[in-house]
């Protein structure tokens, strides 16, 4: 019952601080740090536990599994279930979460309740996204952390908080619809072969469908997975979103939604359509270089703090996509820390960037400059994320991109030698970062106040979690493995039939 029981406490957490903010400013803001403390809590308790089971290659992936009939008339269940990698996502989404309590705590003041509440029921959203084994269910959360994010960006975002907000979510709505066809689709044409119509993503795997169609239904899963993660061209919505976005905002987009299309491919994309996935892999992977190129390009010539931050993660989800459609065991290593990596990196910079404007009242880095002597501890912290972002040797990222640019370099070294290329473009902008905030000439202004007991504590926690992937990875490495073993053993396979080796045991 671990799995309703986490979504059960994120829901019924926002709801408690939607109707006690009413009354009370502070309340809600500790009502969602207990909750998330403790979901957190559970859940590296049941990764301790099952560690040792989660370890083994030729375990079952599986760890839990959770069914009840919902709408049986339409094939509906309340499914859930997780493997390792659902795992390792969901301690992400818990562990992020409350860093976003901590570094909003005195951003917002107004409507303190109803923000809380739609900070829990996004991370409830995400969490159901990770969990869900019926495809209705899992469509269910997608909408469901879509509709909270809208209000976060609308109502508490930055001046053009409005245009940011609308294009976020016609972009996620438009190709969630696409998406929901494609779910439709696969639901009809499994219900007339077999005569079950059902939305269970088990029986739905190894569905007989023509590749032409197959090819399609896939393309109505990549593209909403494609603007979520995002692949250029579908990026445009995140600069906005991010620039406008609260600092909670910017941090759970980086590192918690954009990581729901990576999951995405890997959960539906290569399992249900490995045929259809194979067709697309060098088109997936030449967007990935052109992202990985492209979004380090852009990164270079914005002015503006948090857009060029964004824009490091186009360039940086680039690579996930290289390293997804590479098909083999070591690039999926590298997928699975880089989402991890990046959204510990990146959500640190979004906070550094929030710190920042908080302080001077701008974005605009080129009214920034000498904050090394006012500010060496926020310095130091930016140094260290910034460095991670470049790929330093010792960080998680570099762990992640080397893995990568490893298994990629199996099937294709062309995209090898133009991804690492994309490595020198990140080293360029992350110092460029660093040259026009801390060092130089400071600005004439107010006197700006080093990092709080509070904001030192969210970034040494965010900086000891970059070390200790850097330095030992095999933790998350282990925990992923049996996912990654039966992903590949399905892929290799060329079988649609064979997938019953990646069903939950009974």
């Amino acid at each position: 019952m671990i799995l309703v029981w986490l979504i059960g406490l994120l829901m019924g957490g926002g709801l408690l601080a939607l109707i006690l903010g009413r009354w009370n400013k502070t309340l809600p803001r500790w009502i969602t740090l207990y909750t998330l403390l403790t979901g957190f809590i559970g859940l590296i308790s049941f990764w301790i536990e099952h560690y040792n089971t989660i370890s083994i290659q030729t375990a079952s992936p599986w760890l839990e599994e959770f069914q009840h009939e919902w709408i049986p008339s339409f094939g509906i269940s309340f499914h859930l279930a997780i493997d390792g990698l659902s795992l390792l996502l969901l301690v992400l989404t818990f562990f992020l979460g409350i860093l976003a309590v901590l570094c909003s705590w005195k951003e917002v003041t107004e409507r303190v309740g109803f923000y809380h509440f739609n900070l829990l029921w996004i991370l409830a959203g995400i969490s159901g996204v990770f969990m869900a084994m019926d495809l209705f269910l899992f469509y269910f959360f997608w909408e469901v952390m879509l509709i909270p994010m809208y209000f976060l960006i609308g109502i508490w975002g930055s001046k053009n908080r409005e245009y940011a907000a609308y294009k976020f979510f016609i972009f996620t709505q438009a190709s969630g619809l696409l998406m929901f066809l494609a779910i439709l689709g696969l639901y009809f044409i499994h219900g007339k072969t077999t005569g079950v119509y059902t939305f269970n993503y088990f029986e739905l795997l190894g569905t007989a469908i023509s590749p032409n169609v197959g090819f399609w239904l896939m393309m109505g899963f990549m593209i909403a997975f494609a603007v979520k993660l995002p692949v250029v061209p579908f990026h445009s919505w995140l600069p906005d979103a991010h620039s406008e976005a609260p600092t909670a905002g910017s941090l759970i987009l980086a590192g918690l939604l954009l990581k729901t299309g990576a999951y995405g491919i890997l959960r539906f994309v290569l399992p249900l359509f490995p045929e259809g996935a194979r067709e697309f892999a060098p088109w997936a992977m030449f967007l990935g270089v052109i992202g990985i190129i492209y979004g380090a390009i852009l990164a270079y010539s914005q002015t503006d703090l948090k857009r060029l931050i964004a824009y490091t993660s186009v360039s940086h989800m680039g690579f996930v996509s290289l390293g997804i459609f590479a098909f083999n065991e070591l690039a999926f290593q590298g997928v699975v820390l880089q989402l991890i990596t990046h959204a510990i990196s990146t959500g640190a910079l979004f906070i550094t960037a929030g710190m920042l404007k908080e302080r001077l009242h701008t974005r605009d880095i080129d009214q920034m400059g000498g904050l090394w002597l006012p500010m060496p501890r926020l310095g130091t912290t930016a140094i260290l994320f910034a460095m991670a972002s470049l790929g330093l040797p010792g960080l998680g990222n570099f762990v992640a991109e080397f893995l990568i640019l490893l298994g990629t370099f199996k099937v294709n070294i062309w995209f090898t030698v133009f991804a690492t290329i994309g490595l020198i473009f990140s080293a360029i902008y992350a110092l460029r970062i660093l040259q026009k905030v801390f060092l130089g000439q400071q600005k004439e202004g107010e006197p700006v106040k080093d990092l709080s007991w509070m904001e030192m504590t969210t970034m040494v926690v965010l900086t000891l979690s970059i070390i200790w992937l850097g330095l030992y990875p095999q933790l998350v490495i282990n925990t992923s493995k049996p996912m990654i073993h039966k992903l590949e053993q399905l892929l290799a396979s060329g079988n649609s039939d064979n997938t019953q080796h990646i069903k939950p045991d009974k």
